[in-house]
């Protein structure tokens, strides 16, 4: 498996390698491989899809590089990392949406999921990725939530990451409840939401604006070439989240 492909170029590196902690803050003083090679290996997870211990030995120990990963995922690095990315979104238009993301049987086993944005449905046991992308297709805000729940149940929680001031908050029918719209409405943004197919009096749409809500669709596809992403591997959260910001930063460098 060729490892050239899953890694940072030169010109990539240079617009992110200021956002990461210095190198030399080795355990006990000791040093650690670099930044550049710590990312390319946990990018190699991310995009291979493969266990930890299966990391090619080119990026070192993969207890070293899993140890770093968790570490930037609980002190919020990677988050940091995305959003700064993500400041020069094209937030004219917002496009939220969720997509389910298989659980395997590792990441659930006999743990209680009551307590982990995990659900069973129709598939099996399953998670869901909210996301807001901006006019552009990129992304700019994330959510979990178990699979089963329903998408309208989290889009205020969701849109409460994001300014949404003068935006046009594009979305489906699963969203057109009125609390939603309210809360759209009620901090000066506007909504592209078509209306139930059983309403008597149907409200306004421009159809033609609503055509861009194939961008978040999109968004997906791409990070489920992530295959950590297509199939969630981690036992927690936090964890699945990080390979979120990771993936996701690595789509914003592109």
């Amino acid at each position: 498996m060729s490892m050239k492909r899953y890694e940072l170029t030169k010109e990539q590196w240079e617009r992110i390698k200021s956002l990461l902690p210095p190198e030399e803050m080795g355990k006990r003083g000791r040093p650690r491989k670099d930044n550049p090679i710590m990312l390319n290996g946990m990018l190699w997870i991310a995009r291979s899809g493969a266990q930890w211990r299966e990391l090619p030995e080119t990026y070192g120990p993969w207890q070293s590089i899993y140890a770093q990963f968790a570490k930037w995922g609980d002190d919020g690095t990677l988050e940091v990392v995305f959003h700064t990315l993500s400041t020069d979104a094209d937030m004219e238009n917002l496009n939220m949406d969720s997509t389910c993301v298989r659980v395997h049987e590792s990441a659930n086993g006999e743990e209680k999921t009551a307590d982990k944005a995990v659900g069973r449905t129709r598939g099996g046991w399953n998670t869901k990725l909210h996301a807001v992308v901006d006019g552009l297709g990129n992304p700019v805000e994330f959510l979990l939530s178990a699979g089963n729940d329903h998408d309208s149940v989290h889009a205020v929680e969701l849109l409460e990451k994001v300014r949404i001031r003068g935006s046009a908050v594009l979305a489906d029918r699963a969203y057109g409840a009125r609390a939603i719209r309210k809360y759209i409405s009620a901090h000066g943004a506007s909504y592209v939401i078509p209306p139930q197919s059983n309403v008597s009096d149907p409200r306004p749409v421009d159809w033609h604006l609503y055509k861009d809500r194939h961008l978040v669709e999109c968004f997906f596809q791409k990070i489920k070439w992530f295959r950590r992403i297509a199939t969630r591997y981690d036992k927690s959260d936090a964890s699945f989240l990080a390979f979120v910001y990771l993936a996701s930063i690595a789509i914003l460098l592109l």
